[in-house]
This record gives C-alpha cells, sequence and structure tokens, in this order.
C-alpha cells in the first residue's frame, strides 16, 4: 500500500513539472536574435559648389589674324572660302600684277642705266689716273672724275634699292597664310579694289581655345580669387572643361557695362569648335566641392556634426564627424568627411548604434 502511494506521488511530481520543461525548450528554441535593421541610405557625390557664378561666353581662338595685302590694287581671285583649313604658305588671294610689273620693268632699266653711267665714270677715272706723271695732269680734274665715279655709283645703288621695292611688291600681289588655322571671315572677293592693309581674310590659328564672356562689375573681384573655374559647352552637357582667367578688359563696355573677359581651356579637344556656346561656372566660397544630402542624414555628436557611413557588405556602421559648408532648405552641403560614393543613412540616424547591424533598404535579408 505504501509502495503504491510513492508511484502515484512520483508520477503527480512528473506531470506537474512537465509545463516547466516544455516552458525550459521553448525558450532556447526563441532565444532573442541580433537584429538587422533595414535602413535608407544615399551615395556621396561630390559638385561644384552651389554658390556658382554663371557667365554665358562663346569659344573664341587664342590667336586670330585679319589678314590683307600690303599694297592697293584689284582682287583678281579668293583662294579659299569661310570654314576651310588652311597650311602656313597657302595661297588665300591675289590681285592684279600690271601696274606693278610695269614699275618693275622701269625699276630694272633703271638699273641698267645706272650701272652704264658707272662703268663709263670708272673707265675715264682709269684713263685720267694714268696722266698722273704728265703735265696735263691737274688734282681739281682728278677730284671731279672720282666725284663723277662716285655719284654713278650711289646712283646705282639707289636704283638697284628702287628695283627690290617693286620685286617685293610684286610678292605682295599674292596673299598668303602665316600660320596653320581655319578661315572664320571674308571680307573681299574678286573684282573688288582694296586698299593698302584693308582685310580680306581673317584666320583663326590653331591651338589655344579660349571662352569670350561679359562679366559684371561686382563679380570682378570674386572673379579674381577664383581658386577652380569650369566650363561647359551646350552641346557638350555632360562633360566638365578646367579652365583659368587669362585677361580681364581693363574698361566696361559703354552699352552694356560689363567687363570681357578671356579664360583660356586648359584641356580642351577636337570637339570645341569655334563659335559654341558655352557656359563659364565659377564657384565663389570657401568651398569649390561639396556633396548635397538630406537634412535628416546630419547626426550631430555634441558640437560636430557627423553622418552614418553604411559598408554595404558587412552591414557596419561608423559614425565620421564631416564639414558643412552650408544649409539650403531641405538639404546639408558637406565639404568634407566622406568619400566620394560612400552610403550615407538619411534616415532615424539618432535610433543608431556603431555596434548595429544594418542592411541597405530594399536589400535581400
Amino acid at each position: 500500500m505504501a509502495q503504491n502511494s510513492i508511484f502515484r506521488l512520483a508520477a503527480v511530481l512528473a506531470v506537474a513539472g512537465s509545463p516547466f520543461l516544455l516552458a525550459a525548450c521553448d525558450e532556447a528554441k526563441t532565444a532573442p536574435v541580433a537584429e538587422v535593421r533595414p535602413v535608407k541610405a544615399e551615395a556621396v557625390h561630390y559638385k561644384p559648389g552651389n554658390d556658382v557664378m554663371a557667365f554665358a561666353g562663346i569659344v573664341a581662338p587664342r590667336y586670330e589674324t585679319a589678314l590683307g595685302f600690303r599694297i592697293a590694287g584689284k582682287v583678281t581671285a579668293r583662294e579659299v572660302d569661310v570654314g576651310q583649313q588652311v597650311k602656313a604658305g597657302a595661297v588665300l588671294a591675289r590681285i592684279d600684277t600690271a601696274d606693278y610689273e610695269l614699275q618693275r620693268r622701269n625699276a630694272q632699266a633703271q638699273v641698267s642705266a645706272a650701272d652704264a653711267d658707272v662703268a663709263k665714270a670708272r673707265a675715264d677715272l682709269g684713263r685720267y689716273e694714268q696722266l698722273r706723271t704728265s703735265p696735263a695732269f691737274t688734282p681739281a680734274v682728278f677730284d671731279q672724275r672720282r666725284q663723277v665715279t662716285d655719284a654713278a655709283e650711289a646712283r646705282l645703288n639707289q636704283a638697284r634699292a628702287q628695283l627690290r621695292i617693286y620685286d617685293n611688291q610684286m610678292g605682295y600681289t599674292v596673299l598668303k597664310a602665316d600660320a596653320d588655322g581655319i578661315v572664320t571671315a571674308v571680307g573681299a572677293d574678286a573684282g573688288q579694289v582694296v586698299a593698302a592693309g584693308q582685310w580680306v581674310v581673317r584666320i583663326a590659328r590653331d591651338g589655344e581655345r579660349e571662352i569670350v564672356a561679359n562679366v559684371p562689375e561686382h563679380r570682378l573681384e570674386e572673379l579674381r580669387k577664383a581658386p577652380i573655374i569650369k566650363v561647359q559647352l551646350w552641346a557638350n552637357q555632360g562633360k566638365m572643361y578646367d579652365a583659368r582667367v587669362r585677361e580681364i578688359s581693363p574698361m566696361a563696355d559703354n552699352l552694356t557695362r560689363t567687363y570681357a573677359a578671356r579664360f583660356s581651356l586648359i584641356d580642351a579637344d577636337p570637339s570645341v569648335a569655334l563659335g559654341m556656346t558655352a557656359t563659364v561656372g565659377v564657384p565663389v566660397g570657401d568651398f569649390a566641392q561639396v556633396a548635397s544630402l538630406p537634412m535628416t542624414a546630419l547626426f550631430q555628436q555634441g558640437k560636430e556634426p557627423a553622418l552614418w557611413v553604411v559598408d554595404a557588405k558587412t552591414g557596419s556602421l561608423t559614425l565620421k564627424p564631416v564639414k558643412v559648408a552650408g544649409y539650403r532648405e531641405d538639404a546639408v552641403l558637406v565639404a568634407s568627411g566622406v568619400s566620394e560614393g560612400e552610403m550615407v543613412v538619411t534616415a532615424g540616424v539618432h535610433k543608431l548604434d556603431a555596434a548595429q547591424k544594418v542592411r541597405l533598404f530594399g536589400a535581400a535579408r
């Protein structure tokens, strides 16, 4: 009887203890796992500062020369057209040579006559010098004959110099390019009479390209202090060119009251064609490059602003202090502290911890 009571008591205790054993097993199965929290993030991209002066300009050559004949005459031929590429020494235009050929022949005749006079004077002087031991010789006559010879030689030199002038003028009847370049304008055509020095063909030399823009007077000082200048062509919005200020006009235009400035393109390529429209961007302030991020990405750590940077592979967080360049209505401009392309948390930054693991919102668990 006593033995049966002991068995019944053991059974009751076993049944009573089973819920606690089951609970212990459930707790072991449902042990808390570290939560990987999804976060919204945005990549950092640096661009020229939002405070940028912008001027419209056009592409121009560093050197552009207006070529013309050095003598007057009637144009008989124009050998080039606008837009044509020319090499140094290429013939651009010609003028009538008839009058200059006649002058040259006249000068040649004068040289021949002067040469004959010199020959006669030298012969007379030589014959008279042979009479130096004769009573018929007088020093006065000898000096006179020597002066005649000297005068004849001077006239010969003068005639030869005049002939060289007419030879040069014959060469001036052909207008040639003085450097490689492209024809940008034509000022005369065949049949037109031009004056000496009147431009006939304008050539833009190959080489350095510039942007010509008009700058308001209240922006001149900022332009001179600008650490970097960027140029963007309207024909190629996807590429930026570096530039520098080459010159600023010392006087304002009478009508627009702006100052003409020329910006040299440092890395111009063949796609930069003359006459293209361009935008010159000049950052103002202390920060030339800034990254625009949502205001919600900024985390205040004491007095220093910071950003949470996410490692997309490991899900780890790093708090990096940053330098703020400025603020906008819904954005913060970051000047430094984070690198180009890093992923920055943009929401819920005050609920994060450095030891916490996260994943980018929308990424697979």
